[in-house]
Parts: structure tokens; sequence; C-alpha cells
């Protein structure tokens, strides 16, 4: 063992010990803090019947805005065609405002006092989304499908900012309204009226 004084403390030091200290602490195992579903009572303001709703409704909107998130990003890489580079550029941005929205819509499930959804196989479970094949498919065809994934999540976001609106829960209508149900409009406006009448792509 290397001892060394440290000469803030006047204390003899371990660097067995130091370096044991530093080492990250990986493959621990512990029960869960909080168990999905359950909500921890946050001093907000709102009833807990309000809170519970609100949770079970935003994670359903995690779900299907990841699903449209990762749809988008399958076109991405999968682009083909003579607007290959515009769609290409056009389905990245479009993926990470998705993100955005994700992160937000889990942010405020938290806030809640509730869980958020997070991985690949609760959102496969969850969502509402049809799943599209693993191939390429033709940009008109990817349209279509990100068309009907936005009209999926509108009418859902619309529905939850009504119920929300009703029981109070002011943050979560405006999360809906003025993120959620604004940005899809505005991806779907950008899709129908730029790029609805790309080409077929023949094999």
């Amino acid at each position: 063992m290397i001892y060394k004084e440290d000469p803030m403390t006047k204390m003899t030091l371990d660097a067995d010990v130091i370096m044991a200290r530093a080492t990250p602490l990986a493959h621990q195992q512990a029960h869960e803090i909080q168990p999905f579903g359950h909500l921890v009572r946050m001093p907000i303001a709102l009833s807990e019947i309000t809170c519970t709703e609100s949770v079970e409704n935003l994670n359903q909107l995690v779900a299907d805005t990841i699903a449209l998130r990762d749809l988008y990003k399958k076109h991405h890489w999968q682009a083909a065609g003579p607007t290959f580079y515009q769609l290409h550029l056009l389905f990245d941005k479009h993926a990470d405002e998705q993100t955005e929205l994700v992160d937000a819509i889990a942010e405020r499930i938290q806030l809640l006092g509730g869980v958020s959804i997070a991985m690949a196989h609760d959102v496969a479970e969850r969502t509402l989304i049809p799943r599209p094949p693993k191939g390429r498919e033709a940009a008109p065809i990817q349209i279509s499908r990100l068309l009907h994934a936005h009209e999926i999540v509108l009418k859902e976001a619309r529905a939850m900012a009504g119920r929300a609106a009703e029981g109070g829960d002011d943050g979560t209508n405006d999360l809906l309204v003025s993120d959620v149900i604004r940005r899809n409009e505005l991806q779907v406006w950008f899709l129908a009226e730029h790029v609805v009448d790309a080409p077929v792509v023949r094999a």
C-alpha cells in the first residue's frame, strides 16, 4: 500500500482506498423507489384523480410520440429517390422536434407525481401507431404512414387536452395545446404541402 500525506488535512491517505472510492459502483441491485402506475403526491394543488388521469393519458402520448419519432428516424435512414436529400433532412428535423416533445411530456408526468414509460419494449406494447415493415418504402408511402401517425397523436392530444381542462390541470392542457398539438399540426402541414406529391420510386 502507498501512503501519502495530504497537506490540507495532515492525514495519511491510502492510495488503494482512494482508488476504490473513485471506482464506479456497477451492477448494483435494488428495489424500485416508485413502481410504475403509482403516484407520489406532489403539492401542486391538483386532485389525485386528476393527476392519475393525466399521467395515464400522457403515458399513452409518450408511447405514441416515441413511435412517431422512431418512424421519422426509420424514414430518415431509408429515404430514397429524387427527393432523397430534402426528405432526409426534413425527416431528421421532425424527429428532433418529436424528441423534444417526448422530453416535455415525460417531464410533465414526473411533475404530476407519476413515472413515465421510457424503454422500447414498453413503447411497442402500448403505442397505437401501426408498425411499419422493416424494409424500405417509397416516399409517398413513408409520408402516408407519417400523416396517419400524426393523426393518431393529434386525435389523442385534443381529447386529452379537453379532459385536462375539465379537471383543472392547466399545465397539462397548455403542454398539449401549445406544444404537442401545435408542433404536430405544423409537421402535418409541412408534409402535406411540400412533399406529399413526391414521385413513387418503383423497384
